[in-house]
């Protein structure tokens, strides 16, 4: 794969999933390096004149005031970056840290932050060739940044704390570095805050979760056309002049996904003409309940699209002009995660909304008095059999789960650092919270697609359109037919995988 040229100005979401997951290398634009160094030079011209500036001749956080000596200042990076890596809990994934590893690295590239390129380079080749932070998940606030995530990654940059090697296995950051051939570094002035101070943690996860997450919306089109049509709904509700009248994006996008995946089934002209005037909300509804999900999609993905291009330490570089030397170093806020929180938090609404209406689809596929003359719980032989009976009561679970989940995080804040961090985002915890939300939710549409299939099987030898029987053959190549009772948590496993590899929403795509 071509190696991706960062330079804090154009990375898209889809860039840091290939490096995150598919290995691509990364490598810092000879363009922005020149940026990077120019900037470098105005912190040396600090040090060197023993200047006051925050964080660089200061302690950091309520310690601001405490002026800190030229032959110091390498001491205070290391014990910023020692005395910050207090994270607690299971480890991030792997795919994960190299996502917040590609973010922080592209974040100073941008040339605000005053690091040397050797620290930027570094975090590339630590990227390119396998070498992944340990970074427990807990232990951030969001709001002077994940400090204790990206210290864990700083920390690793010196030679301390724990990698993961290629295989998954846990070694000291020091054995890890020298198999790679890749020296350590030792921090120079600034560069200690410049790592550990960012949003790039809460960023990574809720990156990689919106671009799970959009597979999901386009799966529930194409599982909610197959439900609906193994329950003889009607394609009525999707027609186009009903939507132009209220035209919010996603809505028109759903009910078009709709009409494309219901074109040309037999099992809609069979019933064409029966006398049910309109179906269920779960049903008939999709368009304005996908719809609003694909539209907080598109928000989140804005507001992550800015932030992954964006310089979020303290302070930041500017130059007054682009002729010379003279800049300001200025102290503010970037670092505070409120913008991420809240999308974070949306998100896991939005998605919880999802799960629940394909629960809600889920039910009248199994349920006797709601799913039009089908076997009670999708059972052959019933009574005998149990069929999806219990695998509806997973999906409520799962569900009902979601829903406390949903709860923001980023309503809630606590003081931190002796009161001078007195207002927090908590977007950390809305990115964990997200993260569990998009695997529930995946579940609970991998029983619905299971169940779609076995309804539409009953109905045979009537077909669904060509669209539902491409997803319909996509859910058999890893899920067989129930002709009697069976144990289903490999199946569901089976379709889970499928439908976050996008097999299922291809089927539309």
């Amino acid at each position: 794969m071509k190696a991706l040229h960062i330079n804090g100005k154009d990375l898209t979401l889809e860039a840091v999933r290939e490096v995150a997951v598919e290995r691509r290398p990364v490598l810092l634009d000879p363009n922005a390096r020149e940026t990077v160094d120019r900037a470098r030079a105005v912190v040396d011209a600090l040090v060197a004149e023993n200047r006051v500036s925050y964080a660089i001749t200061t302690g950091v956080g309520k310690l601001a005031d405490v002026h800190i000596a030229g032959d110091q200042i390498r001491e205070l990076q290391v014990n910023l970056v020692r005395s910050h890596a207090a994270g607690v809990g299971e480890p991030l994934s792997m795919a994960e840290t190299r996502a917040m590893m590609l973010l922080r690295a592209n974040s100073l590239s941008k040339g605000h932050s005053g690091v040397r390129g050797a620290v930027i380079d570094t975090i590339c080749e630590m990227l390119n060739r396998g070498v992944t932070p340990m970074v427990p998940s807990q232990g951030s606030v969001g709001a002077s940044g994940d400090l204790a995530p990206l210290a864990h990654l700083a920390l690793a940059l010196i030679g301390e704390g724990e990698c993961f090697t290629e295989k998954g296995m846990r070694v000291p950051a020091a054995e890890a570095m020298r198999s790679a051939q890749i020296k350590p570094l030792v921090l120079e002035a600034k560069e200690s805050v410049s790592l550990i101070n960012g949003t790039q943690a809460m960023l990574a996860v809720g990156v990689l979760t919106l671009l799970a997450a959009e597979i999901l919306a386009d799966t529930a089109d194409v599982i909610g056309a197959l439900s609906l049509d193994a329950l003889r709904g009607t394609d009525v509700a999707f027609d186009e002049r009903i939507h132009q009248a209220r035209p919010h994006t996603g809505q028109l996008r759903t009910a078009a996904n709709l009409r494309k995946m219901l074109e040309g089934s037999q099992l809609r002209e069979s019933h064409r003409d029966c006398g049910r005037v309109q179906d269920a909300y779960s049903l008939r509804c999709m368009p304005q309940v996908h719809g609003a999900v694909r539209d907080t999609l598109a928000h989140c993905r804005e507001v992550m699209e800015i932030e992954v291009n964006s310089a979020v330490d303290n302070p930041l570089v500017f130059f007054k002009n682009s002729k010379d030397g003279d800049a300001d170093v200025i102290s503010g806020g970037n670092f505070h995660g409120q913008p991420l929180a809240f999308v974070l938090d949306f998100l896991a609404i939005a998605l919880s909304a999802l799960a629940g209406i394909s629960e809600r689809r889920l039910e009248r596929l199994v349920n006797p008095a709601l799913n039009e003359g089908l076997p009670p719980f999708l059972a052959p032989g019933a009574g005998l059999n149990s069929g999806f009976m219990m695998a509806q009561v997973a999906a409520a679970s799962l569900v009902s789960e979601n829903k406390v989940l949903a709860h923001p995080a980023s309503v809630d804040s606590i003081t931190t650092s002796g009161n001078k961090e007195d207002y927090v985002s908590m977007g950390m915890t809305a990115a964990l919270k997200l993260k569990r939300i998009v695997e529930n939710s995946r579940n609970a549409m991998a029983i619905e697609a299971m169940a779609a299939a076995q309804a539409l099987d009953f109905l045979a030898p009537l077909k669904t359109s060509k669209r539902g029987q491409i997803a319909h053959a996509a859910i058999r190549s890893v899920c067989a037919t129930m002709d009697k009772d069976r144990v289903m948590y490999q199946d569901f496993a089976r379709i889970a995988d499928l439908i976050a590899s996008g097999k299922v929403a291809e089927a539309v795509r």
